[in-house]
Formats: C-alpha cells, sequence, structure tokens
C-alpha cells in the first residue's frame, strides 16, 4: 500500500469534525482503526461516545465524504463502535485537564473566554432573539460561542434556534447541541413538551451551576447568558458563580421600560460586575417612503446608558438601536436567526454592528500567570 495515500487518508480523517465536540476525531480518540484495500476501499472503525449518539448519521456521513474526495479511495465502509468506559474517561480527562475534575472553566485563571449576561428590566422587550442573533452572528465571523439559557421559567432559545434534539450525557458530562456553530444549552431541552418550571431559588442555582460546570461548551471566545427578566434569584447566582460576567440590558425607547430596566443593570454596583452596554431593541420602524414611526417613543435607550453611567461611575455605552422588523419575528418563529437568514435587513445590520462591537472588545489578561522566564 502506498504510503502517500495511507497519509492522505490520515489527513483527510483530521478534517472530519465532531459535530457536539467540535474537534477533529483523530485528535479525540474516535478513530479506532483504519484499513485500506488493495483495490481502494476504505474500512474505518469509529468510536462513539454513547450508543445511542444522535448524531452518528452526521459522523458516518462527514467521515465517508472526507475519504472520497482521497484521489485512490474508490469506496468507504464505515463502522460504527462504542467507546469502552476507559476511553471515555481518557477523553472527559483530555477535555476537562488532568483528572477530568469539574468546575466552572470561565472562572479559571487561564481562561479568555468573554461572558455577556444579557438582561432586562421586564419581559417582552426581545432580549432572547437579541442574545440569539449576536450570538449567532458571532459565530459567523468564524469565532467560538455557546449560550446557556439561564431563563428558566421562559425558555425560548432552543425554539429560536430551531434546536430539537437532546443534548447527549457522557457519564456527568453533558455535550451540548449546536446549531448554526454555536452551543447551546437550556431547560427546555430536560422537560417533556411546554411543561412548566416550577422551581424555588435552591433549585434554579443549582440548575444554572450545574450548566456551567457538567456542560463541555470547550474553549469559547464568547459565552452569551439569557437572563430572566428582573432582578431575581438567577441574575444573583450569576454574580455568585461568573463573577466576572458582564451585563448587557435590553431595553425599548419608552421611558417606562428605561426605568425599569434600570433596575436590572444597576445590581452589577451591588455584585461587583460590569456594565458592557445598553441594547435599545424595537426602536422604530421603518416606512416604505423612507421614514420612520417611532411607535413606542424616543430616547430611552440613551437615557438608560446615561443613568447607569452615573450610577456605575463607568462608561456604559448605547451599542446599538435595533428597529422593529417582521423577518426578526419570522426568524425567531420558524428558527432561523435573521442575521443569518435576512442579513442584508436594518434589524440585522443593526444586530451585526452590536456583535462587532463585543468581539471588538479585548478580553482581558489581568490575573493571569504569562509563561515568561527572565534571562
Amino acid at each position: 500500500m502506498s504510503t502517500t495515500l495511507v497519509q492522505a487518508v490520515n489527513a483527510a480523517l483530521a478534517t472530519v469534525i465532531d459535530p457536539e465536540l467540535r474537534r477533529p476525531i483523530t485528535e479525540l480518540g474516535m478513530v479506532d482503526s483504519v484499513e485500506i484495500s488493495d483495490d481502494g476501499t476504505v474500512r474505518l472503525a469509529v468510536l462513539l461516545t454513547i450508543a445511542g449518539c444522535p448524531l452518528r448519521d452526521t459522523i458516518t456521513r462527514d467521515s465517508e465524504a472526507a475519504l472520497l474526495n482521497v484521489p485512490g479511495v474508490t469506496a468507504v465502509d464505515v463502522d460504527l463502535k462504542v467507546m469502552t468506559q476507559s476511553q471515555r474517561d481518557a477523553l472527559k480527562e483530555q477535555l476537562r485537564g488532568p483528572g477530568g475534575e469539574r468546575g466552572i472553566p470561565f472562572n479559571q485563571p487561564g481562561s479568555l473566554t468573554k461572558v455577556f449576561a444579557v438582561a432586562s428590566g421586564k419581559g417582552g422587550v426581545g432580549k432572547s432573539s437579541v442574545t440569539v442573533n449576536l450570538a449567532c452572528s458571532l459565530a459567523a465571523q468564524g469565532l467560538r460561542v455557546g449560550i446557556v439559557d439561564a431563563d428558566v421559567y421562559g425558555f425560548s432559545v432552543p425554539a429560536l434556534m430551531g434546536i430539537t434534539q437532546a443534548p447527549t450525557r457522557v457519564d456527568d458530562m453533558i455535550l451540548p447541541p449546536v446549531a448554526y456553530g454555536v452551543k447551546v444549552i437550556s431547560i427546555g431541552m430536560f422537560v417533556t413538551g411546554n411543561q412548566p418550571v416550577a422551581w424555588r431559588g435552591p433549585m434554579l442555582h443549582r440548575a444554572l451551576e450545574q450548566f456551567l460546570t457538567d456542560v463541555y461548551f470547550g474553549d469559547l471566545d464568547a459565552l452569551f447568558l439569557d437572563l430572566p427578566p428582573g432582578t431575581g434569584d438567577i441574575a444573583i447566582s450569576v454574580a455568585q458563580l461568573l463573577p466576572k460576567a458582564e451585563i448587557l440590558v435590553v431595553t425599548t425607547p419608552q421611558a417606562a421600560a428605561a426605568d425599569v430596566a434600570e433596575r436590572a443593570g444597576a445590581i452589577a454596583t451591588q455584585t461587583g460586575q460590569t456594565v458592557a452596554g445598553v441594547i435599545e431593541n424595537m426602536s422604530f420602524l421603518e416606512m416604505p417612503g423612507g421614514g420612520r414611526m417611532d411607535l413606542f417613543g424616543t430616547g430611552g435607550g440613551e437615557v438608560l446608558a446615561q443613568r447607569l453611567s452615573a450610577s456605575t461611575g463607568t462608561d456604559v455605552p448605547l451599542l446599538g438601536q435595533i428597529p422593529l422588523d417582521i423577518l426578526l419575528r419570522e426568524g425567531g418563529d420558524s428558527g432561523n436567526p435573521i442575521v443569518l437568514g435576512g442579513p442584508d435587513t436594518p434589524a440585522a445590520a443593526a444586530l451585526s454592528g452590536i456583535a462587532g462591537k463585543l468581539a471588538a472588545k479585548p478580553r482581558g489578561l489581568a490575573g493571569m500567570k504569562l509563561d515568561v522566564q527572565p534571562r
């Protein structure tokens, strides 16, 4: 067998990405064996993390496509097997680090993940839609992005992302579903149908903690938390579990809405967090003749940014104003975010502009250990 063909086959396999872990199957130890016959047939054995892996067909299809593109390969036979417990333990240790210990990776000294907690004073201002579209916009730019749907009572992120797949459990580690390049976890993935979640404070805290410790997100550039409205248990838990998280406050232009939203941002003065900025949603409706109709008033976002700047003692910018758009609503109903389904619309342009500002925020090195040795 030609050494060149063997090298080409191995190189092709290195391009096959596990759809949940988002890393090459060769790097994850998922390639059990590779046999190449004289007639160019490749027999590949792939180790799945669990027997009921929901994306087994995707792995098979991607492996076949990668190998059939190799000159000299005439056919591909993929055999799916399941990892042994020792192999799963080795995988978890590889992903989580020595010992495979649980913890919140975003609090580690070496973490460079930007964590944004998207908050609002009250419901109905489009906070979840803003969260989803910001995440998808950053992912479309090539960044590694995750979402924690922390709105336990009013979870909506899976529907907005078109996710129907359940998370994969590998022992005590949860692999989140991926849509549009964004890893997502939500309590909605663990309930049946439209069943309500009736939990009190300690249970809410434990659920959020489990999402942050048991769910494997990998090395993210940005993590968004879609918080419930107001300043209740989850907002306090986020401050405790992710003290470096920055708050994004979503409001409408209406003065009354801005008054309520100010409380959601002002909580930073009590928790020691930073307010990254204000996002004004439903700012105006563009008319066919080129004019604008201010359905919910004007100036609420700017006033809120000024108030939060004064109360926190830091510069809180108005990051952008998102106009009303039917496609934004339709995209949410169909699970196709507008930044992807209608990128040329004014609403998508505003959302992408805000995402660009968040991406440009430097990831701080404060408190990090730098591998520098004196000479």
